[in-house]
């Protein structure tokens, strides 16, 4: 169904004002196109159709917003596939692992016992190796990968260079490198 680029651009306006009825006029004239487009990614109703109510409230909530969006009808597409992939990839079973040298990649089911029980001691060696680190070489560690703080925001946090942040992540990241690689060694033998 194709849709008046007019009509479009006035329902945007009328939203970003509030109208709520012209909300309304959105979401009825983009669900069964969105749920249906959802579904070709997630395959299951009730998440396709939470996929595409979470996207309306965030256009909703963020209305104000709305109008500097140039085509609303790609942009709603792009926020559903998006939404539907960050889906699959925090809910899948299967998990996608690349060769240190990136050469080659491995489909893994994490279903599968075997795997299962594999990643989990992975990840036990990862913690205590993390529990190890120095206080803080641990803490911007943790700052950094586990809460998502960028260099500049550890530096204030932890009255620190940026480059100290730096060092002490490399540092992190090489100790727990050695970690995997024992891992994949001991996998070998």
């Amino acid at each position: 169904m194709k849709i008046d680029v007019n009509q479009l651009t006035y329902l945007q306006q009328l939203i970003a004002g509030g109208s709520q009825k012209a909300f309304e006029d959105l979401y009825r004239l983009f669900f069964a196109r969105l749920f249906n487009f959802a579904m070709l990614y997630v395959h299951k109703k009730e998440v396709a159709e939470e996929i595409v109510n979470d996207i309306m409230i965030k256009v909703w909530n963020k209305k104000a917003e709305l109008v500097a969006v140039q085509n609303l009808e790609t942009y709603l597409f792009v926020a559903v596939r998006n939404h539907s992939l960050n889906y699959l990839a925090q809910y899948s079973p299967y998990h996608i692992t690349v060769e240190a040298d990136g050469s080659q990649g491995q489909l893994i089911d994490l279903n599968d016992p075997g795997k299962e029980l594999e990643w989990k001691e992975i990840y036990f060696r990862l913690n205590q190796a993390i529990d190890e680190l120095p206080d803080q070489c641990r803490t911007v560690f943790k700052l950094i990968k586990e809460e998502g703080f960028r260099y500049k925001q550890v530096a204030e946090i932890l009255n620190i260079s940026p480059r100290t942040v730096e060092t002490q992540l490399f540092r992190a990241i090489k100790k727990l490198d050695k970690v995997i690689e024992n891992n994949r060694k001991i996998k070998l033998s």
